[in-house]
């Protein structure tokens, strides 16, 4: 007699049906919580506040356009803020780079930045000018200022409360923070980021999108 071989055709078991459940779950369940994560990171954000420093004093200078610009430019707007000069050897080189950063991820919004030069007698408007571009600055979205000395320094040292000194006690070239202020519609200081600190922007950006939240226009 003859015998007929035959494929037996077994029914899956119960732990290799388990086990492709868990192959398909995890990445759904490691998406989802990182869905979750997120989240809570938004409402985290969302729901923390940012503190007051001060009031910024009233000030009128002149931009690298030659026109006039202060205070009344910026009422209604939050706004950011840092001292600098075009013929720095130190840290404005990196402080520049931080708020060039800033455009893009500000772009949507009307947040403005304002760059206070602390060798106004250099950086006259044309000096100032041929430096924007080599930023590549948005028009209508910075302005670098330049005016009386005294006044700028007067408006760093008792407005923003930032050390500053003209260099006539040191190496005679202009020493100031490098710290850049983020201000709110009202005038009010609502924060200081050392731009030498490698997460300067990634907190400006964050504060700056919720007082956008905060304060709508």
């Amino acid at each position: 007699m003859s015998t007929t071989s035959a494929t037996i055709h077994r029914a899956p078991s119960g732990s290799g049906i388990v086990w492709k459940a868990t192959l398909i779950l995890i990445p759904l369940l490691t998406l989802a919580l990182l869905l979750w994560l997120r989240q809570l990171e938004v409402n985290a954000l969302r729901q923390r506040t940012v503190s007051s420093y001060g009031t910024v004093p009233s000030f009128q200078f002149v931009n690298q356009n030659g026109q006039p610009f202060g205070s009344a430019q910026l009422a209604g707007k939050i706004w950011i803020a840092d001292f600098i000069y075009t013929t720095c050897p130190g840290p404005c080189p990196m402080i520049s780079s931080r708020m060039n950063e800033l455009q893009k991820p500000l772009e949507k919004t009307d947040v403005h930045l304002v760059s206070f030069s602390v060798d106004p007698e250099k950086d006259t408007p044309d000096v100032l000018h041929r430096y924007a571009e080599k930023l590549q600055v948005e028009p209508g979205r910075w302005d670098f200022l330049t005016g009386p000395k005294s006044a700028i320094y007067k408006l760093s040292h008792d407005g923003f409360k930032l050390a500053i000194s003209d260099g006539s006690d040191a190496q005679g070239i202009p020493v100031h923070s490098t710290r850049i202020v983020l201000v709110d519609r009202h005038g009010q200081i609502r924060g200081y980021y050392d731009a030498t600190e490698a997460d300067a922007v990634t907190k400006l950006v964050a504060d700056t999108n919720h007082l956008v939240r905060e304060q709508p226009r």
